[in-house]
């Protein structure tokens, strides 16, 4: 399918720059076949069914953006895949001079060497320390990975260590935020588990991949980076219970449904997962487990807008894009949200 299928126009001022306050006051489109609903929120207690549970993303973002020096030479680096223990696949910038075997001080006790080089910009980087050790020199000297579109219009602050985390975020891993999760807060989780509307969470650390554009004319063409991703025993048995008692499955977030579609077998069963998924879904694909979509608004051309349109609908979702930038709706991470019914509900 051509790229160019999945274009829009959106003016900057409705990019959010920051996230609403308090989060779950944050506007809600509920995208039916035959309707557009203008909601918040904080009304998916009204808006969903007893017996509903909602799939939440509980990975963390790390601060994965570094400054640092080969040599008199700045250099940019964005990690985004963790590649055994204190080794990451990152975006360097500007990589051109890069090679294997140079090093990268990010402070004086704290570098890295490039072991491997490969396409648009990406390098391996192996540090000088691994696990809880990292972590600790990343929340020292890096930077919350802000999406580009918000990182040009303003720089990373203090706010955005607590803004760009969702409520759910235990594991670390991400170098973007499951912006969907953002959205709740503990009030509206005890709201839904009040109208017997239940979550658990699976684990996607999502990459920097994210935000790449598609570069290729035709979606055949384009390649997915991997994610790692995790769906426990407990999850999946109470995934499976909510479906034996008639209830929906709700994908909190386009990677919590990408997945759930990855551990889903044919028959709509979902088991545990742990592995990598490079699932791409294009208009056309056959949804197998997840029944309701909430998600933000996604960027013109991306495999997120490409995703949201095979579950609801190229043409449904483009209308519904053209309502909210109509309504002043906010874009993006921290924007906005909508409240998805697949094609054929």
């Amino acid at each position: 399918m051509r790229v160019d299928a999945f274009d829009y126009d959106l003016p900057r001022e409705l990019i959010a720059e920051r996230p609403a306050v308090p989060r779950d006051a944050a506007r809600l489109l509920v995208v039916e076949r035959a309707a557009l609903t203008d909601r918040r929120v904080r009304d998916l207690p009204d808006l969903l069914r007893p017996g509903d549970l909602l799939v939440c993303n509980d990975t963390k973002v790390i601060p994965a953006r570094l400054a640092g020096r080969r040599g008199q030479a700045a250099i940019e680096v964005t990690l985004h895949k963790q590649h055994g223990a204190g080794c990451w696949a990152a975006f360097a910038r500007p990589a051109k001079r890069l090679r294997p075997g140079d090093r990268i001080a990010f402070a004086e006790d704290f570098t890295a060497t490039v072991e491997a080089k490969g396409e648009g910009g990406e390098v391996l980087l192996c540090f000088d320390r691994a696990d809880a050790a990292l972590m600790a020199a990343l929340a020292r000297h890096g930077l919350m990975p802000l999406p580009p579109y918000i990182a040009a219009k303003r720089a990373t602050d203090a706010r955005d260590a607590a803004d760009y985390q969702t409520m759910f975020a235990a594991n670390e891993g991400a170098v973007a935020a499951p912006t969907a999760g953002l959205h709740f807060t503990p009030g509206l989780l005890d709201a839904l588990a009040a109208r017997g509307i239940g979550h658990v969470t699976l684990t996607l650390h999502v990459g920097a991949g994210t935000f790449l554009p598609v570069k290729a004319a035709d979606t055949q063409e384009h390649r997915m980076h991997a994610e790692w991703g995790e769906l426990s025993a407990a999850a999946a048995e109470a995934i499976t219970d909510a479906r034996a008692r008639g209830g929906r499955i709700v994908a909190v977030g386009t990677t919590a449904l990408r997945l759930l579609e990855t551990a889903a077998e044919e028959s709509g069963a979902v088991p545990p997962f742990a592995g990598d998924t490079a699932l791409f879904i294009t208009p056309g694909y056959r949804f197998k487990a997840v029944d309701l979509l909430l998600t933000n608004f996604h960027l013109p051309r991306s495999t997120l807008l490409m995703l949201v349109a095979a579950f609801s609908g190229l043409p449904r979702i483009l209308a519904a894009y053209e309502h909210a930038k109509a309504a002043g709706y906010r874009f993006y991470s921290y924007g906005d949200a909508c409240l998805l019914y697949p094609q054929a509900a």
